[in-house]
């Protein structure tokens, strides 16, 4: 793909984001692999439904901003993720709401704190860390991404929001709908007694579709 065609993508990917409610004000920020092995990365302070694909920040494959707005202050989140995961072409960061609630509950698994609760959650999304509160844009939190030696491409920053990484920017933000998705049942189904998918069942998915799942 194309650096103009990448930039158009993040843009209408970012607004679709936006407009469902997914992230708001200026949160959220979302990082591609260009074809030359560099990255085009969302502006720090702008809302991803008023982005400007000739101004997303741009890297080359050293890592150095050659063009563009200054980049997200999560860069280093984002090339933690890059560093730890050599599939991933793209990392999407929000703050959405029912993620970020799950985060702050007491009895969420920091191993596993996603329930797999559909094949899909399984499928999209894996097991995904919880990791403890950063604020925001500390290099720290680049460590503790590190710390998991890629063998998560999701996490959940504890009272903040989900970041996911995979094979292309589409992949990524639909990982992170799922996410979501299954993070909004978890809160709906909590205290009832909702039976998630047993070891059985995931295994038969894993099995199924190849999926990594430690």
């Amino acid at each position: 793909m194309n650096d103009t065609k990448l930039r158009e993508d993040i843009c209408h990917w970012a607004a679709s984001i936006f407009e469902r409610g997914l992230t708001g004000g200026a949160s959220g920020n979302i990082s591609a692999r260009t074809e030359d092995g560099g990255l085009l990365v969302t502006p720090t302070g702008v809302s991803m439904g008023r982005l400007d694909p000739a101004r997303l920040s741009q890297f080359d494959a050293d890592g150095r901003h050659i063009s563009g707005d200054a980049p997200t202050k999560e860069m280093p989140l984002h090339a933690a993720f890059y560093e730890t995961r050599a599939s991933a072409g793209a990392v999407v960061h929000l703050h959405s709401t029912h993620s970020v609630a799950l985060s702050m509950l007491p009895e969420t698994d920091p191993d596993n704190a996603l329930p797999p609760l559909t094949a899909y959650s399984v499928m999209r999304v894996g097991k995904v860390a919880l990791l403890p509160f950063f604020v925001p844009g500390d290099p720290a939190t680049a460590d503790a991404v590190r710390g998991l030696a890629g063998r998560r491409a999701a996490v959940l920053l504890a009272n903040h929001g989900p970041v996911v990484a995979s094979r292309d920017l589409e992949a990524a933000v639909f990982a992170m709908e799922e996410l979501e998705e299954t993070a909004k049942l978890a809160l709906l189904l909590r205290g009832s007694g909702a039976r998630p998918l047993d070891t059985a069942q995931i295994d038969a998915v894993i099995r199924r579709y190849d999926l990594e799942w430690d």
